[in-house]
């Protein structure tokens, strides 16, 4: 089997790339910008024949698109997260049209949620914001093509890589930063701002598992799967759990408004985000296996391994 991964270069990609590698019988071909890509191809860019003509030498028997932007403004974001996946499409039908697409879309795509509630793919969508807006049009486009294809919406991802963008990632980075300025061990004070969100955090291995499943079961599946942990927690629990996976004996000060790391202000305006799974266990029989505690692990040791004094991280 044949399977092309757009964005393997990413977080996601990255984990989604080393779980296909191991399966038995798969080739699995990178398709980025990068010199080192095995097809070359730039979805934000590329006109549609152009990534025909990529796609047609790849022959590939399923594409899994991990690209995607989650910071920008709105012109960066429309071209990767909406422009994106509609050329995408578009080269799908001229070049491979039986290959199996496997999307990741983001929880974001439904912007605020009911405290209490889990959402289900059939709820209307109304994002809180360009990124949400851009990648539920890139949604739209996979749905709407004819292809065979699923959009993976997929939560809060938590493992080894996170990038600093995300929360997770920039905690990990200040705790690593206290950790290296204490002689006697992490201490002192982390500042964030307001964590009162809750959030559905999955671990990034699941989701990486959700996408081979995706790429390989028979038949088709329904356009849309949720991808997360299926429970809502606080973001300070999640902040509060990873110092105590860093041994930080410091306090952790919600200063809210001051802009030192707190939340986003999507997050401001979304206190709120869990998804109802049940559909992703019905149809690939997944369900996450890693507990957030096994997340947060993997992202500390990673993170503590690489960590570089002076706030550089480690090639």
């Amino acid at each position: 089997m044949r399977i092309l991964v757009l964005g393997a270069g990413g977080y996601l990609g990255g984990h989604v790339t080393e779980r296909l590698r191991a399966l038995p019988g798969a080739r699995v071909l990178v398709g980025g910008r990068s010199p080192g890509a095995d097809v070359a191809v730039d979805l934000a860019s590329d006109r549609p024949y152009l990534l025909a003509g990529a796609l047609a030498k790849a022959a590939p028997d399923a594409v899994v698109n991990c690209a995607g932007a989650t910071g920008g403004d709105a012109v960066t974001l429309a071209e990767v997260n909406a422009r994106g996946p509609a050329a995408l499409c578009a080269a799908l039908r001229e070049a491979a049209p039986g290959a199996r697409l496997v999307h990741l879309g983001s929880a974001a795509e439904y912007g605020p949620g009911t405290p209490g509630l889990r959402v289900a793919e059939s709820e209307p969508c109304a994002p809180a914001g360009p990124y949400g807006a851009t990648k539920l049009a890139g949604t739209v486009a996979v749905t709407s093509s004819g292809l065979d294809a699923v959009v993976l919406r997929v939560g809060n991802p938590v493992g080894a890589g996170a990038p600093v963008t995300g929360l997770p990632g920039r905690v990990a980075t200040l705790l690593a930063e206290a950790e290296s300025a204490s002689w006697d061990g992490p201490e002192g004070e982390l500042r964030l701002g307001d964590l009162s969100a809750y959030r559905d955090f999955v671990d990034v291995r699941d989701v990486a598992r959700a996408v081979e499943l995706a790429a390989t079961a028979p038949g088709p599946l329904p356009p849309v799967l949720n991808v997360g942990g299926g429970e809502a927690l606080p973001v300070r629990e999640l902040v509060r759990r990873l110092a105590d996976a860093a041994g930080f004996r410091g306090r952790i000060v919600e200063a809210v408004g001051d802009g030192d790391g707190g939340g986003s202000e999507r997050s401001a305006r979304v206190s709120w985000q869990c998804s109802d799974i049940g559909a992703a266990g019905a149809a690939l029989g997944w369900g996450p296996v890693h507990s957030l505690d096994a997340s947060l692990a993997a992202l500390w040791e990673a993170r503590s391994r690489s960590f570089v004094p002076g706030g550089v991280a480690a090639p």
